[in-house]
């Protein structure tokens, strides 16, 4: 059977493959993140204080043999899986690496209960550079989209668009020059399994437009600052 791409999910009870891996991110409410970032206690208050909630909690991904979801034990090896998962569909047997023994035989490690919310990731992203930190902090129920990505710099600086992080580059050259490109870097934000999580909203022609030229935006190899 042909793997599915990868995506990212909340809060559903049917784990559906359709002709691509799937690829979780499991945020479970349970945990408190350390970063004090906009924290959220209250789950029940969601929708009449939309905030920021704390991060995600679980990394999931999904055999592309038997379908079964493996938890993945750290962010950075759940990245290196999403970076190649294209090509190299995960299989159980990948668990093997941080696991003494695992197969498609053994029950799966989660399943989607509707205790926890659930996103589709997508599918491909690049790794962090080496010394940088890709962070998904998820908004309340009700909010405008799901999430927001920000990258922080080996500097500890918090980076929130393409052209942010353009613009950092351009003051801090010694990046380049170890070779961080503007296509290790994305914010494509996972999609919530739970229905109208998100709020609909219309979007301006023109705002659509530029949001566009935004994901297309690319960026020379070499960087120089500027003279001016």
């Amino acid at each position: 059977m042909q793997p599915c791409t990868t995506k990212l999910t909340i809060g559903v009870n049917d784990p559906s493959c359709d002709d691509s891996q799937k690829q979780l991110v499991v945020y479970d409410p349970s945990v408190i993140h350390e970063d004090p970032i906009e924290p959220f206690p209250d789950p029940i208050s969601y929708q009449l204080a939309p905030r920021t909630l704390p991060s995600i909690g679980t990394y999931t991904v999904q055999c592309a043999n038997c379908f079964k979801w493996r938890l993945i034990p750290t962010q950075e090896k759940y990245e290196e899986i999403r970076e190649h998962i294209t090509e190299k569909p995960f299989v159980c047997e990948t668990a093997l690496e941080w696991r003494s023994d695992v197969s498609c035989d053994d029950p799966p490690d989660i399943e989607q209960d509707g205790t926890r919310l659930w996103a589709i990731d997508k599918p491909n992203i690049a790794q962090p550079p080496p010394g940088w930190h890709r962070d998904l902090r998820i908004r309340a129920e009700g909010s405008s989209q799901f999430g927001d990505i920000y990258y922080t710099s080996p500097t500890g600086r918090k980076l929130r668009s393409i052209p942010a992080i353009e613009k950092y580059l351009f003051k801090h050259p010694e990046f380049v020059e170890q070779g961080v490109k503007i296509s290790q870097f994305s914010f494509k934000i996972p999609k919530p399994l739970q229905e109208n999580y998100v709020r609909k909203v219309r979007k301006h022609p023109a705002r659509m437009a530029a949001v566009h030229d935004a994901d297309n935006f690319s960026m020379p190899t070499s960087v120089e600052p500027s003279s001016g």
